[in-house]
């Protein structure tokens, strides 16, 4: 005798709410309470549901896939990525597993029309971008996705009137925070490395919170401290040896990102110069390298967990039709060694 399997209608019975609800609770829809959502589970298992994905992606023509599409350097012979990303590549990952959808993750410069390689042709329902070199070549780019209606949300600069949508850390207020602790230790002549032209808008806010912080304390802005430098550990030990007695000494440096800081202390290593000793430095991101340097090197954290889940519940918002904003994310200051402690 054949038994009859449990339908969305039996769990409805069984929780007490309507079909469409158990549909949209099954379906983690941001719309149901965690109260209705948990009683639907429940049936769901009482009545051992199993959802048919197959039958549902035809009915709604969706395919439950995500599209992560990483920035690599194109001008290395290496696939290099920014290990940033590899916390938040595990966060998104999470985040989408969590709400029933599979992850395609692919590289930015395999493609010259993202819409139609993943959305149009039906390989994933929206698109989620983790880094973009040059910022103003990306946003040229991405406009186009905003006149064919592609959902994807870029993890980024948060710039006024910029196309699509963008999640990201309060750069200005990380830097400034940062650049604070150092002159609360004493230091008062603390050079900034990093990139602040317009095509890369998150250092540009980071040096912003620099001034801001140098500015509140009183003290000046010396341009002979500063140096133009791209996120590598090679070019802020370059950076930091050019640096090295350009106009008088430096007591402390604030790299736009770890990387350029680990580069930097290797540099001074390099000089003799002891880290904190002679030179503090603070970094920023908290990639997983930065409490194993030596010494653990201070930073600011940017919260890639709470970053995965904004990522994530914004673009499946957009997929369903609903309106997102643009959102800015708290950072922290983690103490380490390289600044000389708390």
């Amino acid at each position: 005798m054949r038994v009859k399997r449990p339908t969305s209608f039996d769990i409805a019975e069984l929780a007490g709410v309507s079909q469409s609800t158990v549909s949209r609770a099954l379906r983690n829809d941001a719309m149901v309470s965690e109260d209705t959502r948990q009683r639907v589970a429940q049936a769901a298992r009482l009545l051992n549901y199993k959802v048919d994905v197959n039958a549902r992606n035809l009915r709604s023509q969706k395919t439950n896939t995500l599209a992560l599409l990483l920035y690599e350097d194109p001008v290395t012979s290496q696939s290099l990525i920014n290990p940033f990303f590899l916390s938040m590549l595990s966060s998104i990952t999470k985040a989408s597993a969590r709400r029933g959808y599979d992850l395609l993750i692919s590289f930015q410069q395999s493609s010259d029309d993202w819409s139609a390689d993943y959305a149009a042709s039906k390989r994933a329902d929206g698109l989620i971008f983790l880094g973009y070199g040059d910022y103003l070549r990306y946003v040229d780019k991405i406009s186009r996705l905003d006149e064919v209606s592609t959902a994807f949300v870029t993890w980024g600069p948060v710039v006024p009137g910029q196309p699509g949508h963008f999640i990201g850390s309060d750069n200005i207020q990380g830097a400034r925070e940062g650049v604070r602790h150092l002159i609360a230790r004493g230091r008062k002549r603390i050079a900034f490395l990093g990139d602040i032209s317009e095509h890369c808008p998150e250092f540009r806010d980071r040096y912003t919170g620099y001034v801001e912080a140098l500015g509140e304390a009183g003290l000046p802005v010396i341009e002979a401290l500063y140096a133009d430098a791209a996120a590598s550990e090679e070019v802020g030990h370059q950076a930091i040896l050019n640096l090295i007695g350009r106009e008088g000494p430096i007591d402390a440096v604030f790299g736009a990102c770890d990387l350029l800081a680990i580069g930097a202390m290797n540099g001074l290593r390099e000089r003799s110069l002891r880290v904190p000793e002679d030179v503090a430095v603070v970094g920023f991101d908290d990639i997983v390298a930065a409490p194993f340097t030596s010494p653990p090197l201070t930073t600011i954290r940017q919260d890639t967990a709470a970053a995965g889940e904004l990522l994530v519940e914004n673009l499946l918002r957009l997929i369903d039709g609903r309106p997102i904003e643009t959102t800015q994310i708290t950072t922290s200051l983690v103490v380490r060694g390289s600044c000389g402690g708390a």
